[in-house]
């Protein structure tokens, strides 16, 4: 992989103008999201509390009668991929304009979720969650075809594969989820599939790429317009790899990075050659952030890194500036000098503590007022002014 994409750049900056052989395969992108405390607490594992996805995906039963064990909390897991679940709308709202990107919400990955393949557990989770999706109020999850290729039912091996290429199509007017817990994993080519969810614990860093380089085959069209033989226009310029255990994950990668340059004595140049070419972007809860070969060592071995725990720690999700918080800190002589002496505050100017105060009293008189009788337009103008101006003072202060 790490030879092909380097081919791929060096052609591009050499010929520039001319088709690249290798232009059509996608660079791969590693998201880790790490997931709300409730639903770590349901399945955690390991020295970290790693969040367990074989105890969490965990199923019984079969076909039609296959359901989760943990079944609202999948449902919260669902939602939470789509961005509608509403603890992290909550916190969506205070970081601003700093929404994480999740998978089937973010308009810039949704394209690649058109088809994707969601690797199971086992064969009653997969069944399960062709349910759980089918399910009358996962009406989000209605656009897509959802294909359980797992159990004997399925076909054995390669017989699994037509009615995935059938139910896919040319990938243009379809939506398609696969579901596989083996099935698939190996040996197969579906241009059209854009993106991988692991939703396993995978041991082996072999097995966990094996599973993750199926979605990297190229998706193009050859001489589109029927004029160039030498134009290509390719469908698939990236694809993702989506993990929801995070410290695992890079435990895989780092593992695989050392395994690819068995020659380098340092391993983080060896992490550092392949995440060269597979950037890693983490989600720890507030933040999402492009990790390192030195950053994804770290949270390997210390389920961490320096980096994310800075990023964190200046999160405004830790930040609560209530009214009763604001005056908490006025009353109090020695957390006022405290907060005086932290950079950039005197820029936020005089009082800013007391005018987010009283901004905020008259908005809460004013909206009082608009509930036992009509605003003049006078006061409706100064409803809004005073509600724009202390929601941004607030926002600074955050």
């Amino acid at each position: 992989y790490t030879d092909e994409q380097r081919e791929k750049e060096e052609f591009a900056a050499a010929h520039p103008t001319k088709w690249n052989p290798y232009g059509a395969l996608p660079q791969m992108r590693l998201m880790t999201y790490q997931m709300p405390d409730e639903l770590i607490a349901i399945a955690s594992q390991g020295e970290f509390d790693e969040f367990d996805l074989n105890a969490f995906f965990a199923a019984t039963g079969s076909g039609a009668n296959a359901k989760f064990k943990h079944k609202s909390e999948v449902q919260k897991w669902l939602d939470i991929i789509r961005g509608s679940y509403a603890p992290t709308q909550v916190d969506n709202l205070k970081l601003g304009g700093q929404r994480p990107p999740f998978p089937y919400s973010d308009v810039r990955l949704v394209p690649y979720l058109q088809h994707s393949f969601w690797f199971m557990p086992t064969v009653a989770a997969c069944h399960a969650m062709a349910n759980l999706l089918a399910e009358k109020h996962n009406t989000f999850w209605h656009d897509y075809r959802v294909l359980s290729v797992a159990g004997a039912s399925a076909g054995i091996g390669l017989d699994a594969l037509p009615p995935v290429r059938q139910a896919i199509q040319s990938g243009f007017e379809t939506k398609t989820i696969t579901l596989s817990c083996g099935k698939l994993t190996t040996g197969v080519t579906v241009p059209q599939w854009s993106s991988i969810l692991m939703l396993r614990n995978l041991k082996s860093p072999e097995t966990y790429f094996q599973a993750a380089f199926r979605i990297q085959s190229p998706w193009s069209i050859k001489n589109p317009n029927g004029d160039n033989p030498n134009e290509e226009e390719i469908l698939k310029p990236v694809c993702f790899v989506f993990d929801f255990a995070p410290t695992r994950a890079l435990r895989q990668l780092s593992e695989y990075g050392i395994g690819l340059s068995p020659n380098e004595s340092n391993p983080e140049n060896a992490v550092k050659d392949l995440v060269s070419f597979l950037p890693v972007l983490a989600y720890d809860g507030a933040n999402m952030t492009q990790i390192d070969a030195g950053g994804i060592l770290d949270i390997a071995m210390a389920g961490t890194s320096a980096t994310l725990l800075a990023r964190k720690w200046e999160s405004a999700l830790l930040v609560n500036v209530d009214n009763d918080t604001l005056r908490r800190i006025l009353d109090n002589p020695e957390a006022m000098a405290a907060v005086e002496r932290i950079e950039g505050w005197r820029a936020l100017g005089d009082n800013i503590i007391e005018t987010i105060i009283n901004k905020s009293e008259k908005v809460k008189e004013l909206k009082n007022k608009a509930k036992n009788k009509e605003l003049t337009e006078k006061e409706k103008k100064q409803l809004t002014e005073e509600e724009k101006e202390y929601k941004s003072k607030r926002k600074l202060v955050q």
